[in-house]
């Protein structure tokens, strides 16, 4: 099945996986995939992400072990900001805080996959992908 909003997926599946309790959900790999995952992991979201396939495998997925707090998932929400239809782009002065820096935004900008607080920091704009707290 050919996915057109890889992104929307994976916030999807992560979602999904949450409301049945799962500890591990398992997503088709991309280069934004993994530099999402990665920015998930290191702000706390999730516990761990892997690559998972053997190189040669035309797909590749990436399995997210989620965490938990009190048996509640730590990722109370997640949104997709710019769709394919409608692409989102904000300046860095613009980007927003999502509530009160309790929450993070994700951005795609030229220097790369990024929060919004390391595109304010360097003063660059760019794609507004997602939001997650």
């Amino acid at each position: 099945m050919m996915v057109t909003d890889t992104i929307g997926d994976y916030l999807t599946r992560i979602r999904n996986a949450q409301l049945r309790k799962k500890k591990v959900v398992g997503v088709p790999s991309s280069k934004i995939l993994k530099a999402i995952s990665k920015i998930l992991k290191d702000e706390g979201f999730i516990a761990e992400y892997e690559e998972v396939g053997e190189k040669s495998a035309p797909q590749k997925s990436i399995n997210l072990t989620l965490r938990y707090s009190k048996e509640q998932p730590v990722i109370t929400g997640l949104k997709r900001v710019s769709k394919p239809g409608v692409r989102t782009y904000v300046g860095y002065r613009n980007v927003p805080k999502i509530l009160g820096g309790f929450g993070i935004t994700i951005l795609s900008t030229s220097k790369g996959v990024m929060t919004g607080k390391q595109a304010r920091e360097m003063k660059i704009g760019g794609e507004y992908l997602c939001k997650v707290w």
